[in-house]
């Protein structure tokens, strides 16, 4: 994710990072410069004039759909910043319910083994699930814990329910043990269950894309409706028009390609939440909690 002050004008406007829409237009707004500049200089020396009447009033298709396109943007990105907060929202949840548990556990259990244990294996959860929501294994990232050798991971399975599993178990047992009594264990399993709910809600937003249909149709509106712009504007505009199709193409591919970015919001473009920050915090705020 970029860090950035929106207050900095300058370098939003006058500066391209790599992240910028029109780094990755460039070749596509070139076509249709070149495009345009044909189409202009076609109408202008060899269409007939009875055939010109008829050009110049394709302005009003272009008015009529304008109303149309911006709904269908408009909807668009909506729902892809949807997916990116929701996203982001879950992993606040995530962040927040391993820190209520930690709280608790080093309230409720002396052993500073057992609070150690769990300083690694609930931190090692974030790190596995970010690593499945992107179909990725990377074991390096994960300390070692008693409780889960990481190597008898199996990729082929579900990963994130591997980690989950011994940690309910460990959790169960203090109760076995002792270490605390029932009301306890109560209070510690009900945040380890908002564990599985984000999971699934994580899983729900990678998993359900936009609709193939609706995501194809758009892209289609915008290519006919920026290839017959130029067939009217170059009669009111003349080859001024190429400059005015060209921004126009910019804008609207702009937004979809905003929107096709953050709408899988798990993954590593720079408009995507930053996972790798969000576990090392937990890894950080959790052995501060447990670990004395």
């Amino acid at each position: 994710m970029i860090d950035y002050n929106p207050k900095d004008w300058f370098t939003f406007i006058f500066k391209f990072h790599k992240a910028d829409t029109f780094r990755k237009l460039i070749p596509m707004l070139i076509a249709i410069g070149i495009y345009s500049f044909l189409v202009a200089y076609i109408e202008t020396h060899y269409i007939e004039s009875h055939h010109n009447e008829h050009l110049k009033e394709l302005p009003i298709m272009h008015a009529t759909l304008t109303f149309v396109i911006s709904l269908l943007l408009v909807f668009r990105t909506n729902t892809a910043y949807d997916r990116w907060w929701e996203g982001r929202r879950q992993w606040g949840i995530l962040n927040n319910s391993l820190r209520n548990f930690s709280l608790k556990l080093n309230v409720f259990v002396k052993d500073p083994e057992i609070k150690k244990s769990f300083s690694i294996i609930l931190p090692n959860y974030a790190f596995v699930l970010k690593n499945h929501l992107r179909n990725e294994f990377i074991t390096s990232e994960y300390q070692e814990d008693t409780l889960l050798p990481y190597n008898t991971l199996n990729k082929d399975k579900h990963v994130p329910l591997q980690v989950l599993t011994p940690i309910f178990e460990q959790t169960n047992n203090l109760l076995r043990k002792g270490d605390i009594d029932s009301i306890q264990l109560q209070s510690l399993t009900n945040d380890l269950n908002v564990l599985t709910e984000v999971l699934g809600a994580c899983e729900r937003i990678k998993n359900t894309p936009i609709p193939f249909s609706y995501s194809v149709f758009l892209k289609k509106f915008i290519f006919f409706y920026i290839m017959t712009l130029p067939m009217g504007y170059v009669f009111k505009l003349g080859y001024f028009c190429i400059p005015v199709v060209v921004f126009i193409f910019y804008v609207l591919a702009s937004l979809e390609l905003i929107a096709e970015e953050i709408e899988d919001p798990f993954g590593i473009e720079s408009n995507d939440i930053p996972l790798e920050r969000i576990c090392n915090n937990i890894r950080a705020n959790l052995k501060e909690i447990l670990v004395k």
